[in-house]
């Protein structure tokens, strides 16, 4: 009666888990497989946001095993093998009845477990050596393939339309936090947001984006980003604050995410409160200077450049042009590093900094976010999202950086 909204592409699905496998053999060269747990990386390997595992082996084929959902799994999936399952006691046996049993060593997805639920694996499981196997499934989604390039890249220029184009039409200073976040929400709706932002990094949570007017920009931070912003409450630090108004003479930075097709681009957009003859002096260095070093960035991530050099070029910058107090945070705001990877959620393998010597590679997807803030004054700079080519990096989110004055 019913048939899938999308599908991913069988030949994908297969380019994926081949990449899985050939990097499990480095970082966990004992395994026979590998369990998947995550609902974001089961769908990445199977087309359906299946709550249950996945068992990937290295030789035959995989094995989605589901909760809840198998109907809609086999719907979205080509996957040969989907079965429910109720407890971790189960996945031995219905592996080996679907042809691809269990060895002695495998490996799992353990970020994708609670303690909890790890501990209940691990006693269910006691007769098989269980290793982490994260890595894997991180490089593998590192590198895009066309069909998840194509998504990104319409991705980017429907997230410019927003921050460049429309909202700037639509906001105005005397308006608060959260009047300019809601402003945000209908651009990005009319463009196709799908609605819901992910990210990896254990605890962290996500909704819409920052919303950061003048000296927002510096307050106190828990997020792992360098953009203060005073959010909707304690409770939920995000988005604007209804009490914060957006005054003459102040910067406004929106830090949001757009998200098609599960696929994200990170975009960071800043404007001016004012005339562009009314900018001051600080803010107009420093956010020229945070355009350097993503031109800078640019124009160097190239395949065989490691993340490590960009990071480490922009700190030296910063502090030899004396930006260093402020670039990439405030105080207890400041962050060590200058982007990320991006894909199916914001925060993807590798980030941009100190220590990350893995060379780029062509199809990977990264965001630049060189950012510097002002003391009491707030937060300026850039943030895009790039694709690296065989002949260097471009720009999937815009080519226009300056801040934009709205009076």
């Amino acid at each position: 009666m019913f048939e899938a909204l999308s599908r991913v592409p069988a030949d994908e699905l297969r380019r994926r888990q081949n990449a899985v496998r050939a990097h499990l053999h480095t970082i966990a060269p004992g395994a026979g497989g590998i369990l998947v747990f995550s609902r974001l990386n089961i769908y990445y390997l199977t087309g359906t946001f299946g709550q249950g595992v996945l068992w990937l082996p290295l030789e035959g084929k995989p094995v989605l095993l589901i909760r809840k959902g198998v109907s809609r799994a086999k719907l979205e999936t080509s996957l040969d093998h989907i079965l429910p399952f109720k407890s971790y006691s189960e996945l031995p046996g219905l592996c080996a009845d679907a042809g691809s049993p269990f060895t002695s060593t495998i490996a799992a997805v353990m970020a994708g477990l609670s303690w909890q639920l790890g501990s209940l694996l691990a006693t269910k499981l006691k007769e098989y050596t269980i290793v982490p196997g994260d890595h894997a499934v991180a490089l593998a989604k590192m590198v895009k393939s066309e069909y998840e390039l194509r998504i990104l890249r319409e991705c980017g220029a429907r997230h410019h339309r927003c921050l460049y184009d429309i909202i700037p039409q639509k906001i105005r200073p005397g308006m608060t936090e959260r009047e300019i976040a809601h402003t945000a929400w209908e651009a990005f709706f009319s463009e196709g947001h799908m609605g819901i932002m992910r990210m990896q990094a254990h605890g962290e949570e996500i909704f819409l984006g920052h919303v950061a007017a003048g000296d927002s920009g510096n307050y106190p931070s828990g997020f792992n980003g360098p953009l203060g912003l005073r959010g909707e409450h304690p409770a939920s630090a995000l988005m604007g604050n209804e009490k914060k108004i957006w005054k003459m003479g102040e910067p406004l930075m929106l830090d949001i995410g757009f998200q098609l097709e599960g696929y994200h681009t990170d975009k960071s957009q800043s404007y001016f409160a004012g005339s562009e003859s009314a900018k001051s002096g600080a803010i107009r260095e420093g956010h020229d200077f945070c355009i350097a070093m993503q031109d800078w960035m640019c124009a160097t991530a190239k395949p065989g450049v490691t993340p490590q050099e960009l990071y480490l070029y922009c700190i030296e910058e910063a502090q030899q042009q004396g930006f260093a107090e402020g670039f990439m945070g405030l105080d207890d705001n400041q962050v060590p590093f200058v982007g990320h990877g991006i894909g199916l959620t914001i925060d993807e393998f590798p980030p941009i900094a100190k220590g990350f010597d893995f060379p780029f590679e062509k199809g990977m997807v990264i965001a630049l976010e060189p950012k510097q803030g002002i003391r009491n004054v707030g937060m300026v700079g850039v943030e895009n999202t790039f694709e690296i080519t065989e002949d260097g990096c471009r720009c999937i989110s815009g080519d226009a950086y300056d801040m934009i004055p709205v009076e």
